[in-house]
């Protein structure tokens, strides 16, 4: 299927879209303020080790210096062995032994800095790829984990072959299991050059300088969503087009090719309504073309899709409309997914289904559908209660974590309280103060809605109150305090 990739740049925000068949499929947002350390390669200066706690403080010019553990010290692996279970069975030698005060030392930022935490180092460089992941100080070649063990062996031996007699270590990530040779040599070309320019810089450049960032939102476009089906790599910045051409003729030539400045009148993300796309895909319901529905709800422990019928009542009968509501939503949620990045658990609830080759039918397109997601999926059949379970694989937060945050009315469930049952639970508070208190006065103050029942409907019930305690109560209206909130304070 061919793919377009709009790109949207300001200098605080990064956008990136890929569009199929003219509707946007995925949406990629960073932005320049929230980027991470992690991943980038400092030229550090030990500038204090501390025995006791087997570790020690290294100045890399941020605001705070970073920590680095013992057991983030890089040693020669016993030949053969993978890094990590020779690692486990190496005896750590003290960190004494290994780093002094005034040391240059490389180092690569593992875990950003948290509050009045420093970064968190290690000295074992490792560069990601589209499908590798560069160990330059190892031999190892390794496979990811999860992949199917059956085909691990046969993966990395094919792997060996690419990689030659140049050395290094590799590790196949678990999207690269059916890369071509052709696709697998060029991550290797692109990664050893990156080793060789962070190699260059450390004998160039002095202590507490960045010998090498992580990609950028933009570079990343290049080497992860790039591929065959793509026509154009559009971008409306004409200094990042620049910048990019560059990065993309000394790394990745055949997307170079692809670039285009988009020089239109029209913001770029107007030729598709990527806008109003994301302002979709930011709430619970999708409508379907034929007048049916999904409700998309994201929980900590998974998300649910429920297929709804709505206003669809095209076909002949029940089956036949329930079947082409389902063949249409399993379109539609496919693309959600993608759309909104939704990772994790997720039970899909389409609608019951009577015969079984409307089951098979709707599952085999649904599976279609996901097969196109550059993200690993897996997905079952049908449950005894009618639900189909699957997994997406994680590769950032979602598209709602990211752009939006818990409401500071609900909290987050979606609803509150209603005015007349925050009404009943202040009258409840005034009276549970009274028991413990003597005030002069009780004074009210809560949202405009809630004073105003006060003062109206539920008058009698104040003033009832207020003669049982014995005590006057005194309202006020505060127009910054949500419809739940409301303090009782004792005059």
């Amino acid at each position: 299927m061919q793919q377009d990739i709009l790109i949207n740049f300001t200098p605080q925000e990064t956008r990136v879209a890929v569009v199929e068949q003219g509707a946007v499929q995925e949406l990629h947002v960073e932005r320049t303020l929230e980027r991470g350390l992690v991943g980038n390669v400092y030229l550090g200066k030990v500038a204090r080790v501390l025995p006791g706690m087997q570790s020690a403080f290294i100045d890399m010019g941020l605001e705070r210096a970073a920590f680095l553990h013992v057991a983030d010290v890089w040693q020669r692996q016993p030949e053969g062995e993978p890094p990590q279970t020779a690692r486990s069975a190496l005896p750590l030698v003290p960190i004494e032994k290994q780093v002094f005060e005034g040391q240059s030392l490389m180092v690569q930022v593992v875990k950003d800095p948290i509050g009045s935490k420093g970064a968190r180092l290690s000295t074992q460089i490792s560069i990601a790829g589209r499908h590798l992941v560069f160990l330059p100080q190892d031999d190892h070649i390794g496979v990811s984990q999860k992949i199917p063990t059956e085909q691990r062996d046969a993966l990395r031996e094919r792997l060996k072959s690419i990689v030659g007699a140049q050395g290094g270590g590799f590790i196949l990530r678990t999207n690269a299991e059916d890369s071509s040779d052709a696709e697998l040599s060029e991550d290797i070309s692109y990664l050893r050059k990156t080793w060789a320019r962070i190699k260059e810089a450390s004998l160039r450049l002095p202590a507490q300088s960045m010998l090498h960032q992580d990609l950028t939102l933009l570079q990343r476009v290049l080497r992860d969503l790039v591929a065959e089906s793509t026509q154009t790599i559009r971008i409306d910045s004409k200094e990042q087009f620049e910048k990019l051409m560059v990065f993309a003729t000394e790394f990745m030539p055949a997307a170079a090719q692809r670039l285009q400045l988009y020089k239109g009148e029209r913001p770029i993300f107007d030729l598709y309504s990527i806008d109003e796309e994301i302002a979709k895909a930011l709430g619970r319901r999708v409508d379907l073309k034929s007048g049916g529905y999904l409700i998309i709800d994201q929980t900590e422990a998974l998300t649910t899709v429920d297929v709804n019928t709505g206003g669809y009542v095209g076909a002949r009968n029940f089956d036949d409309t329930v079947f082409k509501t389902n063949l249409e939503a399993a379109h539609a949620i496919a693309r959600q997914l993608r759309l909104r990045n939704l990772g994790g658990i997720i039970i899909v609830d389409f609608i019951d289904m009577s015969r079984a080759e409307h089951q098979e039918a709707v599952l085999a397109e649904f599976r279609k559908q996901l097969s196109r997601d550059r993200v690993k999926t897996m997905a079952g059949g049908f449950s005894q209660l009618g639900l189909l379970e699957m997994t997406r694989k994680r590769t950032r937060e979602s598209l709602s974590h990211m752009l939006c945050e818990p409401c500071p009315t609900c909290a987050g469930k979606g609803n509150v309280k209603t005015t007349r049952t925050v009404v009943y639970d202040i009258l409840r508070e005034i009276l549970r103060e009274a028991r413990q208190f003597n005030p002069r006065e009780f004074r009210v103050v809560a949202a405009p809605g809630v004073i105003e029942m006060l003062l109206d409907e539920e008058s009698q019930h104040l003033a009832a109150l207020s003669d049982f305690i014995a005590k006057p109560v005194s309202l006020q209206s505060e127009a910054a305090m949500g419809q739940e909130q409301y303090d009782i304070v004792l005059l």
